[in-house]
Parts: C-alpha cells; structure tokens; sequence
C-alpha cells in the first residue's frame, strides 16, 4: 500500500492541499476557500473537508502525516498560533492538537515563508545545497532560512522575519511591524505601487508599474531600480551573515526581475566582498506559488 504526506496551504483567500509521495512527486492537488469570516470553526471545518477529499482520491493510500504552512508566528513545540494577520480567528490558538484530534494522523505547523524555503530545498532551485535563504516578494516580504538542510527557526521559532531587516534607517514610511525603514516598506508589491505613486504616476498597481516600465516609462524604470538597491542592500547584508552559497526570490513580484536585478547585483557587488569574490549565488526560485505545499509535505515525512 503505498505511502504519501499531504501538504496544506493556509492562505487568507484559498486553502490547497496536495498529497505526495516520500520520494517527492506530487499526486493530487485540491483547493477550496478559506472563509474566514465565518469565523474559526468554519475554517477547521474547510481543513477536515480538504483532507477527507484528497483522501478520497488516494483510496487506500496510508496518510503518513500533514504538515501546514500558516502566515504567522507559531510556537513550533506547543502547536500554537500565536499571531497571524490574515487570520485573526487563529490567534493564540492551539491549531495542531485541535486539527490533529480531528484527522488522526500527525500534524506539523510551520510558518508559511519557511515551509516555501524547504519545499525549494527539498524538490526545488536548492537541492544540490544545504543551506539557503528565501525571500518571497509579494504584498510584503517574506522569508525563510535553510540551515544544514533544516529550518532556522531561533528560539521562539520566529527566525527568518527578513523582511523586517532595516535597508533605509532615513525613511518615514511605517512598516506593518511598527518599525520604519523596513525591506517590506522599500521592495515589496506594496512599496512599489507606493513609489510609483510618490513618482506623480497616480494610484496604480505594482503589475501596472511594470507595464509602464517595460513600455519605457522613466518614472516607472525608476522605481524598479530603487526597490533593486533596496533589495540588493538586503541580500548584502544576508551574505556578509550567513555566506551561504545560495539566495532565492520568489513571488509575484519576480516577474520584474529584468528591471530590478542589475540595481540588486550591483548593490551586492558594491557592499560584500564576499558576493564579489566568491560563486554565491543569487538566482529565481523554481517552485512559484506551489513552494508552500511541497515544503509543508516534507515536515510531515520521517
């Protein structure tokens, strides 16, 4: 009777799903919406329903175990959500040990930016290595940080928060955490659409941006090449800490990645001696958006 993990993805709009086997290949995949605004319940009873149907479409596979992938802090040992934005039904609340009482096989939680860096350590850009850092550019900045082929989690489990490193100390724009002159604030989706209105280019979108920019528009170019700097005096500070061989981009915003990554391997050049002198390597992320779910299935692998 062969064998699979299943991996879930807790997104504020879509919950995924999808079992694989231990070897890592990817058997079936289900979606359905998250809804929580109808309250806790109703999104522990959409988790049970999703893994009942994969489990369904496996017949009499043996459900090794699930692993999760959560936007939020967790304390990894007691299974407990402690904050999670887009999720405020979640918070401080023992999510493991309520869902594992639920399904039966082991649960495992992880932060969802960590769970995308080891499904990319695991089946994606990072298999030929043992230490890596993720950043995931979207809406904010994620990140998570491979270490001897495990999760840095540091000692409440809260390591990897990279889009919190300080890149612009000068800056006034307030970042989420509270803080200013956060990466988030300076490279993110959010920043970028931000810049570009501060530009004169109006209220668009960061994808509107990038049409302007590839179109030729200077103003839109720009703002590229400031969240480039941004982003590559970032990675400088990563490589200066961890010399770790291998440093991935993920998210939506990669799609800009010919406009914002010379101003980003530039900066790097300029400000570590070690990027300079050495085969470290920055490159894209090969898993995209399906990351998150290869990484939580391996948590639940032996």
């Amino acid at each position: 009777m062969p064998d699979y993990a299943l991996g879930i993805d807790l997104g504020g709009t879509n919950l995924r799903f999808a079992a694989f086997r231990p070897d890592g290949r990817m058997l079936d995949k289900v979606s359905v919406p998250t809804n929580i605004g109808s309250g806790r319940e109703a999104l522990l009873q959409a988790i049970v329903g999703g893994v009942a149907q994969v489990r369904r479409l496996r017949g009499s596979d043996l459900l090794l175990g699930i692993g999760i992938g959560v936007p939020g802090f967790i304390l990894l040992e007691k299974g407990i959500i402690t904050k999670s934005p887009n999720l405020p039904g979640l918070e401080n609340f023992a999510m493991r040990d309520e869902l594992q009482s639920r399904l039966g096989p082991p649960v495992r939680l992880e932060n969802d930016a960590n769970a995308a860096a080891l499904g990319e350590k695991w089946q994606g850009a990072g298999q030929q290595v043992d230490d890596l850092v993720l950043l995931t550019l979207g809406t904010g900045i994620g990140g998570g940080i491979i270490s001897g082929g495990s999760v840095l989690h540091g000692y409440l489990g809260m390591a990897g928060e990279l889009g919190h490193l300080t890149v612009d100390p000068s800056s006034d724009v307030l970042c989420g955490c509270g803080a200013t002159g956060c990466l988030e604030t300076q490279a993110s989706a959010t920043a970028i659409a931000r810049m570009a209105r501060e530009s004169g280019l109006g209220e668009v979108t960061s994808a509107q941006v990038y049409t302007l920019a590839i179109g030729g528009n200077a103003q839109a170019r720009t703002v590229f090449e400031r969240m480039g700097r941004a982003l590559g005096l970032g990675l400088s500070l990563l490589i200066n800490t961890f010399n770790f061989p291998l440093y991935l981009l993920s998210g939506g915003v990669l799609a800009a990645w010919d406009l914002f990554a010379p101003a980003l391997l530039d900066e790097c050049r300029r400000r570590s001696l070690t990027f300079r002198q050495t085969d470290t390597r920055i490159e894209k992320a090969t898993l995209g958006e399906e990351a998150g779910l290869y990484g939580a299935a391996r948590l639940a692998l032996p």
